[in-house]
């Protein structure tokens, strides 16, 4: 499935201006892709699975000094 431009895509602010980042849109699901490669592949995620995963990262559950 192409997403493209037709969706709104978001990238962290704390990213800055280089552009090695993720960006995510909201379409009947949650579409994540690699802002160096926009036609590249997209992930998708049900809203239940992104809520369950933005949980793990403010819980800590993906720190790289907690592995």
């Amino acid at each position: 499935m192409k997403f493209g431009d037709a969706c709104s895509w978001r990238k962290s602010t704390a990213s800055g201006g280089a552009g090695d980042c993720v960006e995510v849109a909201a379409v009947t699901a949650i579409a994540v892709r690699d802002s160096k490669d926009p036609d590249g592949p997209v992930l998708l995620f049900t809203t239940g699975e992104w809520e369950a995963f933005l949980f793990g990262v403010r819980a800590g559950e993906f720190d790289l000094t907690q592995l």
